[in-house]
């Protein structure tokens, strides 16, 4: 092959100026350097504003518990929403490179302005001898439209930074893609660094040195981060974009199968429409092999269906395009289990925060622990169970199965669910002794400290941490690896609007429960008073719901085919992937 014999990539990824990209000089792991000091800063900087986001609206902006909690939910949930508009533009219009690139000024401008509002005194509420006046609209606006700014900045970077990572590597060289089976791992690894440092150092410089410094260290880190991931611009390879608009398939094909909904299917698969390989050689791209599933769409590709119809909408879709629009399906049951696992998540930088300033938090005798600091043991948990899972855990696997992942990423994601239903039903345990604490000492107001260690939440910190090595490792890389070749941005956005709507979710289950339960005058299970509430009535709610949630897990998973690709590498030779066998114990799709 002449790609092969020149040295250049065997997936056709370009360099910055459009030409074929060199193995050898490009790409790999010395590319993936650069960008994973970006990822690290912004993690940093995004978890130093979630970590304790609440606590600054309840002490400085003075908003009540469920207020608050909303408001950190709305922001968040926008957060892992917005990278859906950032993955179109770039798989449409722009690539993953250049979308970075505007969105990361829109994010750090968004820092700026948002160090800004905490650190000038006339953007935040003044208190005269112990009283607080509420902050003004001004105020308000400047900074919450400061965290809509970065939550628009993220959207253009989070679902491509990640991806383009990815891209780095060669899907049709051996050893590249051994190599891009860890990529994700360690890319999240690289993202846990910037978490713990949130946790650890900025939440502690927050409140005890100033929120202004506190939110000035990342911002500075972040410019930083981007001076060194423009440094690696040579060395980067660009996927080129093989459609214009390939988002278009999603509504084409689901039309023209209903307009042909009146045709008889062939037995056959093979005689529905579909182009020569020597198309796909062409034009750079893979073909992508029939499935049974979701058979209605395959009416879409029925030859004398609507090949004598004019108009774009009714000419032929090919079974590649009609398997395209079947993974997005697939992919789309999948999403919405992943919807309640992030409603779990989302106590972590909210209602477990409110319950831990409620503990002792006393650390000898002079020292207080942030309550926002015990997230750090999620990072923690998570820094040290990535390297036991790549280095221990998948070669052991992978010696059972033959897997190269070591187990499926279904059954990753499995394993993840059930450890959360696990650290949910500690959390409830947990609140139900807090609760009987506070009666046996008779703690009412809502300042008063209950005699009760905040190491009692570790358990459910730590159980979060090495679910989400499972699950949000295994989302993102499940939705990257079985997204239609030019829409990998937007497949990764599963992956964040899942966290995003989960947020979401969570915002609206606590505004309902807490107007439900705190009718005609009743207690809230929410309430201001966290000591006069019943917040293990609230998460017991959630471990029935995940349990549930489990089950309708097994059930879509059971039902997902992973993609095949055929790719033409050299002449008379066509590489296919590996057939998937059936894991009949799980239940899961190999």
């Amino acid at each position: 092959m002449i790609m092969e014999a020149k040295g250049y990539t065997l997936d056709g990824t370009v360099d910055l100026h459009g030409r074929p990209a060199l193995a050898s000089k490009t790409g790999k792991w010395k590319a993936c350097a650069f960008l994973v000091g970006y990822e690290a800063f912004e993690r940093m900087a995004f978890y130093g504003i979630m970590s304790n986001l609440v606590n600054y609206l309840t002490t400085q902006l003075h908003e009540d518990t469920v207020s608050s909690v909303r408001n950190v939910n709305n922001w968040s949930g926008s957060v892992w929403i917005t990278p859906i508009l950032g993955a179109f533009i770039a798989d449409t219009y722009l690539g993953r490179f250049w979308t970075f690139t505007v969105s990361s000024l829109i994010y750090v401008m968004g820092m700026m302005l948002l160090t800004m509002s905490v650190s000038f005194k006339f953007m935040k509420p003044t208190c005269t001898n112990g009283v607080c006046s509420k902050a003004s609209s001004s105020q308000i606006t400047f900074f919450y439209s400061s965290l809509y700014i970065i939550a628009l900045g993220s959207g253009g970077t989070k679902p491509n930074i990640s991806t383009f990572g990815a891209d780095q590597f060669d899907d049709f060289d051996p050893q590249e893609k051994h190599l891009k089976a860890s990529f994700f791992n360690w890319w999240m690894f690289s993202s846990f660094l910037g978490a713990l440092c949130a946790t650890l150092g900025l939440v502690y410089i927050q409140e005890n040195l100033g929120w202004g410094l506190g939110y000035g260290i990342p911002t500075v880190g972040l410019l930083f981060s981007l001076f060194i991931f423009y440094l690696g611009t040579p060395i980067y390879r660009h996927k080129v974009r093989k459609t214009k608009s390939p988002a278009r398939d999603l509504i084409r094909v689901p039309l023209t199968a209903f307009r042909n909904r009146k045709l008889q299917l062939p037995d056959n698969p093979s005689d529905l429409h579909e182009f020569e390989m020597q198309h796909y050689t062409s034009t750079g791209k893979r073909q992508v092999h029939h499935t049974p599933v979701f058979r209605f769409l395959d009416k879409a590709a029925i030859k004398d269906g609507s090949s004598s119809r004019s108009g774009a909408i009714n000419q032929l879709c090919t079974v590649t395009q009609v398997e395209g629009t079947k993974l997005v399906m697939g992919m789309a049951l999948i999403w919405l289990v992943t919807l309640i696992p992030s409603t779990i998540w989302a106590q972590i930088n909210t209602l477990f925060v409110k319950q831990g300033t409620t503990l002792d938090r006393s650390l000898g005798s002079n020292f207080k622990i942030p309550a926002a600091s015990l997230g750090s043991f999620v990072t923690l948990s998570m820094l040290i169970s990535v390297p036991m899972y790549d280095r221990y855990f998948v070669p052991l696997m992978r010696r059972r199965t033959g897997n190269p992942r070591g187990i499926t990423m279904l059954q990753r994601l499995g394993i993840g669910f059930v450890i959360q239903v696990m650290a949910i039903a500690i959390a409830y345990a947990v609140e139900a002794r807090r609760l009987h604490v506070i009666k046996v000492h008779d703690v009412i107001g809502p300042k008063q400290i209950v005699p009760m260690s905040i190491f009692w939440l570790l358990p459910q910190y730590i159980l979060l941490g090495i679910a989400d090595v499972f699950n949000a490792i295994g989302l993102l890389e499940f939705f990257y690896d079985q997204s239609p070749e030019d829409m990998q941005s937007l497949g990764t956005t599963f992956f964040t609007s899942g966290i995003g709507v989960g947020n979401f979710l969570n915002s609206f289950l606590v505004t309902m429960v807490d107007k439900i339960t705190g009718r005609n005058g009743k207690k809230s299970w929410i309430g201001h008073n966290l000591n006069d509430s019943h917040l293990d009535y609230y998460y017991g709610f959630l471990l029935v719901t995940s349990i549930f949630n489990l089950g309708a897990f097994w059930w879509a998973s059971n039902r997902f085919i992973y993609k095949r690709e055929t790719k033409e590498l050299k002449e008379g030779c066509v590489e296919m992937e590996p057939p998937k066998a059936v894991d009949t114990s799980l239940g899961l799709q190999v």
